[in-house]
């Protein structure tokens, strides 16, 4: 049996539809809008409705009856016309590609609105725009500047200020420097070939030089040694201590292990030296120690000077080849 709900009266002799509130003759079955089953019954299936007022045939041929077939749509079978109800909304897609546009356009105005901020310094974005110092990286020291692990490239900015490994800058073209941010800042603000002048710190000593910066081509110039072949002291830089000893002004890096038979170990360098210079180089990382070495031409001598039980000596060695 239909449920109560799905069939309503509304008088006598009508009934309405409780799926979509149309009115229906009492005899229907169906609801002639939606389709809805109104009652059950043989007359659901044996039963033929008489239409009011509905001749078939040409107009005027007779009072026969119209029989709609039961496989005619609705429309014809029930011998009217009803307006189909669409159902307005978006897809999930459409909703995914409105969320994206919000947020692309989002992202633009706050970009705008940034840029446009008072006071608000515009440096340049791309590497390519800044001015280059000459060294690996820049790590921030606990009381204020910013150190470095070794001068790279080769006859860079920082190799011919005669900067190595382990200075501290604390000031670049009169500028304070207190962190690894801030010297960045100021070599976007630095025009690309400028001279400016470097304050550093070596063995507690303050000292002044002057760097030409130069661009990222240039610095990628340098820094392309191609197929050069390259020296070889026998080291392990994992196996080395920085000697950093007012106490006793002795400042370098001492060798933990040499390797047997390597061009250090046959011209006499022992573990526990102290290397303070290479080919008149201060030495105070193992990277810049390394760096160096690696410039070395093979089989060219190079005076290394170092500290063995508190006396200085100076060795030379013939390179090998890495």
């Amino acid at each position: 049996m239909q449920p109560a709900e799905n069939l309503n009266q509304s008088g006598p002799g009508d009934q309405v539809c409780g799926q979509c509130g149309s009115p229906m003759p009492s005899e229907m079955r169906f609801c002639r809008s939606c389709g809805n089953r109104l009652g059950e019954g043989p007359a659901e299936y044996t039963s033929t409705v008489r239409f009011q007022n509905v001749r078939g045939g040409a107009a005027g041929a007779g009072t026969t009856p119209f029989y709609p077939s039961v496989n005619a749509p609705l429309i014809q079978q029930s011998g009217g016309s009803f307006r189909k109800r669409r159902r307005v909304g978006f897809t999930g897609m459409t909703w995914l590609w409105i969320v994206l546009a919000l947020f692309f356009l989002t992202g633009g105005v706050l970009s705008a609105l940034r840029r446009n901020l008072p006071g608000r310094r515009n440096f340049p974005a791309a590497a390519d725009n800044r001015s280059y110092f000459g060294v690996n990286s820049f790590d921030t020291v606990d009381k204020g500047g910013v150190t470095f692990e070794r001068v790279e490239p080769a006859d860079g900015p920082a190799d011919k200020a005669g900067l190595v490994g382990g200075d501290i800058i604390t000031s670049f073209d009169g500028q304070t420097v207190r962190n690894s941010n801030e010297i960045m800042d100021l070599l976007r603000r630095t025009a690309i070939g400028r001279t400016v002048d470097v304050v550093y710190i070596r063995d507690g000593i303050s000292r002044t030089t002057k760097l030409t910066t130069v661009s990222k081509s240039e610095f990628d110039r340098l820094a392309d040694i191609g197929d050069r072949p390259q020296g070889m002291l026998g080291f392990d830089t994992g196996r080395t201590t920085k000697i950093n000893s007012p106490d006793t002004r002795t400042y370098g890096l001492q060798l933990d292990w040499v390797r047997p038979n390597g061009p250090a170990d046959l011209f006499g360098i022992k573990p526990g030296d102290i290397i303070v210079e290479f080919d008149k180089v201060p030495i105070r990382t193992a990277r810049e120690l390394e760096s160096r070495v690696r410039r070395a031409v093979p089989r060219s001598v190079v005076e290394i000077t170092l500290i063995r039980e508190g006396q200085t000596l100076k060795i030379p060695v013939t390179m090998g080849r890495n």
